[in-house]
């Protein structure tokens, strides 16, 4: 990648693969879904939700790099970005500052099998990590992608990575303090 920022995006994203590895490591199924208190998330919940907006994040970044390729949407870095791009990360940057509560659509199944759920949040990173690619040369500025906030809201293809990089790390820190509650260490 030429990008020094879709390379900082990689990053971000492999290390986001091996801190949800390591946030299963070693548990069963009861702890994997045990909640520390009524109506918090277990680790599970934290995970599967990640992969429910993943999954319509990644779908949304899949038409916007094929809409900007075929309009030849190129640009080089650095990118600018506007203040509701930076806004909106720094608001879902953990640590949390403002507890949101998840839209209906996002909300998880309580009691999925690690087996299921871990594989298939670590695919989603891996296709992730495929966009990042894609998203090569492109104008990472001037690329809007559709966001699960508001059908009104767009976001610039590269606030939409750092975003959704920002949106995992906030849910990884819950599921690591519901591990830590299980007295528990991550295992590295």
């Amino acid at each position: 990648m030429e990008s020094a920022e879709l390379e900082q995006y990689r990053l971000q994203f492999d290390r986001i693969q091996s801190q949800a590895k390591e946030l299963a490591a070693g548990l069963d199924e009861a702890q994997f879904n045990w909640r520390p208190a009524p109506g918090a998330w277990s680790i599970e919940e934290c995970l599967a939700h990640l992969t429910i907006v993943g999954q319509w994040e990644l779908q949304a970044v899949e038409r916007a790099i094929e809409r900007a390729k075929t309009r030849r949407l190129t640009g080089a870095p650095p990118f600018r970005y506007g203040w509701l791009d930076r806004f909106l990360v720094r608001a879902t940057e953990p640590p949390v500052r403002h507890k949101l509560s998840s839209p209906r659509r996002f909300r998880p199944l309580h009691g999925q099998p690690v087996t299921a759920i871990l594989p298939t949040f670590l695919h989603l990173q891996s296709r992730f990590l495929l966009q990042l690619e894609n998203a090569r040369g492109l104008d990472l500025a001037r690329v809007k992608v559709d966001t699960p906030i508001s059908r009104f809201l767009r976001m610039s293809l590269g606030m939409m990575f750092a975003q959704v990089a920002a949106h995992e790390r906030r849910h990884l820190e819950q599921a690591r303090s519901v591990r830590s509650s299980l007295g528990l260490k991550a295992e590295s």
